[in-house]
Parts: structure tokens; C-alpha cells; sequence
């Protein structure tokens, strides 16, 4: 059986920069997700904990802890993902600190990632593509 080896990775047409892409408070570059958080956080949490890849309830979690765990690896998993600056001690703080605000800037992330993803790749049949390329369909729009 004959395996072929990946000798270069795939480029990305976004910045990698090491940074979030939009920051903490830049909720009205969003308007629709900022309205969407703003009347039911939960729910918002638990679709883009989906559209993460991970699973809904998992951001239910926050709900009956002092420290958010699901905002806490929601922001690690993107940080990891996009090779975001950051450490454990800055994912806590937002959590627990602007807690509607992380929500809103992963969402954000998320968005634009795969809508530069989306557009710097032809058409693949991969489910990762797929999964980016819906995502990338909701640029400016919530993720419902």
C-alpha cells in the first residue's frame, strides 16, 4: 500500500500574525452576533462551541462553575488552532472578567478564519473544508 507524504503544509491568505484578528472590544464589526449574545448568551455560547467543532452543551458548563471552563478551552482551542498568542492565565481573565466579550471575539475568530480559509482554497471535498466553508457563509451574520 503506497502513502504519500505532505512535503509542504498548506498557506493560509490570512495574516499569521499571532494575534486575535479583531480585538476584545470590537463587538460592532459583528452587529448581528453582538445582538444575538446580548439576548441569549447561552445559546450563542453553545453555537459557537459548535462551530468550533466541539460539543454544544459543553458551553452549559459555564453555567453552574465560578471559572468558565468552556470559555476557558473554547479561547485555548482557537489560540492553539490559529497559533494565537496567549497563555492559560489570559484565557481565565477573559472568562471570568469579559465573559460576553470572549464569546464574541472567538465567534469573530472563527468567522474570519474560515472565510479566508474558504477563499484561498478551491473547492475540496474534505469535511474540514466543508465545515470552514459554511462558516464562511455566515460572515456578518450569527452563528445559527
Amino acid at each position: 500500500m503506497f502513502q504519500q507524504v505532505v512535503q509542504v503544509q498548506p498557506h493560509s491568505s490570512f495574516k499569521e500574525s499571532g494575534q486575535w484578528s479583531t480585538g476584545l472590544c470590537e463587538c460592532y464589526k459583528d452587529m448581528g452576533d453582538c445582538c444575538f449574545a446580548l439576548c441569549c448568551l447561552p445559546v450563542f455560547a453553545c453555537k459557537v462551541t459548535r462551530a468550533a467543532g466541539a460539543c454544544p452543551c459543553l458551553a452549559l458548563l459555564d453555567c453552574i462553575s465560578c471559572v468558565p471552563p468552556a470559555s476557558m478551552a473554547m479561547r485555548a482551542s482557537v489560540r492553539e488552532r490559529y497559533g494565537i498568542q496567549g497563555s492559560a492565565w489570559s484565557d481565565c481573565l477573559y472568562g471570568c472578567c469579559c465573559y460576553p466579550l470572549s464569546w464574541l471575539q472567538i465567534s469573530r475568530e472563527l468567522k474570519r478564519r474560515a472565510a479566508s480559509h474558504a477563499s484561498s482554497s478551491p473547492s475540496s471535498s474534505s469535511s474540514s473544508s466543508v465545515r470552514y466553508t459554511a462558516l464562511a457563509s455566515l460572515q456578518g451574520a450569527h452563528l445559527v
